[in-house]
């Protein structure tokens, strides 16, 4: 997709946990996801952490800084091993304006992820923790409609859930127990979490 850059054009491998960016660095450059699976948190002024979202294969991150965005408002840190494409911000912007099929996938992301952005608010002023960490649950384990088990992607804990939901990490160990003992999630050290299609019920009626 990327092979008509000659320059503006690196590959960023990751470990576990490794900073792709940090809030408040100036953006100079979009990423995109080949393989992995990346975090956005925020940092208040008071040193309050939250994560904020959350990025797959396949998906851009640090987009803002085709729109104007200076700085970084978020830090972006791997949640596992990751491979990104770090794409200058005149490269690309080049190449969006050479390639229409790129400008349309672009454009694609950049709708899904607005579509995201106006849930996510709805979820937070509407529904009950217990039903926003379901729903965190679901859109972490990629659930489809054709789905009936899915695994949550590694790297994502009881804190991040809490800092994702917005509550504490022990509310989110009582519906975390809840959870598993309706048969909606199982837990194991070498499989991870896995999502059961029961969950969808707290969605659609909690």
């Amino acid at each position: 997709m990327f092979a008509a850059i000659s320059t503006g054009k690196t590959i960023v491998e990751c470990a576990a946990n490794d900073t792709v960016f940090v809030q408040g660095e100036p953006a100079a450059a979009v990423f995109f996801l080949l393989r992995g699976k990346v975090r956005l948190a925020v940092t208040s002024q008071e040193g309050k952490e939250a994560i904020v979202g959350t990025r797959d294969a396949g998906e851009f991150i640090g987009e803002g800084c085709l729109a104007g965005q200076r700085v970084r408002v978020a830090t972006a840190i791997s949640a596992g091993a990751c491979t990104l494409v770090r794409l200058e911000k005149p490269a690309l912007a080049r190449l969006l304006h050479e390639q229409p099929g790129l400008a349309e996938l672009f454009v694609a992301h950049l709708l899904a992820r607005n579509i995201r952005y106006e849930s996510d608010l709805i979820d937070q002023l509407f529904n009950s923790s217990e039903k926003r960490l379901a729903r965190i649950l679901l859109l972490l384990s990629h659930f489809g409609k054709d789905s009936t088990t899915e695994t949550v992607v590694a790297g994502v804990n009881q804190e991040h859930l809490a800092q994702m939901v917005g509550t504490t990490r022990s509310r989110i160990n009582h519906f975390m127990n809840k959870f598993r003992k309706l048969g909606f999630i199982d837990y194991d050290d070498q499989a991870g979490l896995a999502v059961h299609r029961g969950l969808l019920a707290v969605v659609r009626n909690g």
